[in-house]
């Protein structure tokens, strides 16, 4: 069977989009096909290419004089983005306990703080990582729209909490309240597992990336 080989183009997009999401291409910074070109050693067909996506997805916008700028990231965005977790986490968390899951959840979540802990060291790397425990929590509505409503701003989310971590979030002390939310959801203490889950991931988080500048 042959191996799927992955085009230039998309082997430019994924590099450059992960430079946006670790914000080493930071929001408001301008860039160039010709930077681009040169930071990833590649010819300005498959930049191009790449560039073209990453407008599709809105990671990166150009004016009329075709200036290509990152999408920043405003006060109202944070404000959206963690109103909108706290609406869909919230009730998914409930209803983990509601629906008798609440030790089944633990499990899986816990496989996800596993990740966080070995991840500690990388900030990009452990807020990829966060994203995937949210997104667990979130599979108990088992609702797709929601599913894709996350997955159209995971990219936000990712960028926001880089934000998060950089301006009082502390990776260690996260992890080890997830933990101890680990060990309140298997005893079915919906209270203060949500009361973590609440203080640190949406209003911290927020509160964390609100100081950015």
């Amino acid at each position: 069977m042959a191996r799927k080989t992955t085009s230039l183009a998309d082997q430019a997009y994924q590099t450059i989009k992960n430079r946006i999401l670790d914000l080493t291409y930071a929001p408001g910074m301008s860039l160039t096909e010709a930077m681009l070109t040169e930071d990833l050693g590649m010819s300005r067909s498959p930049v191009r290419a790449a560039i073209q996506m990453l407008q599709a997805e809105g990671l990166l916008v150009s004016d009329y004089y075709r200036s290509i700028t990152v999408r920043e990231i405003t006060d109202k965005d944070i404000r959206d983005i963690y109103q909108l977790r706290e609406l869909l986490e919230g009730a998914a968390f409930q209803l983990i306990f509601t629906s008798g899951r609440h030790e089944e959840y633990s499990y899986r979540i816990e496989e996800k703080v596993v990740r966080m802990c070995a991840a500690a060291s990388d900030p990009y790397a452990w807020e990829v990582a966060d994203t995937d425990m949210h997104m667990e929590i979130i599979g108990i509505l088992d609702n797709d729209r929601i599913n894709r409503i996350y997955e159209n701003n995971l990219s936000e989310q990712i960028r926001i909490g880089q934000y998060s971590v950089r301006h009082g979030m502390r990776i260690p002390q996260t992890n080890e309240r997830l933990k101890k939310m680990v060990r309140y959801m298997r005893k079915g203490d919906y209270e203060h597992a949500y009361e973590i889950l609440r203080d640190d991931h949406f209003m911290l988080g927020r509160d964390s990336a609100l100081r950015r500048k």
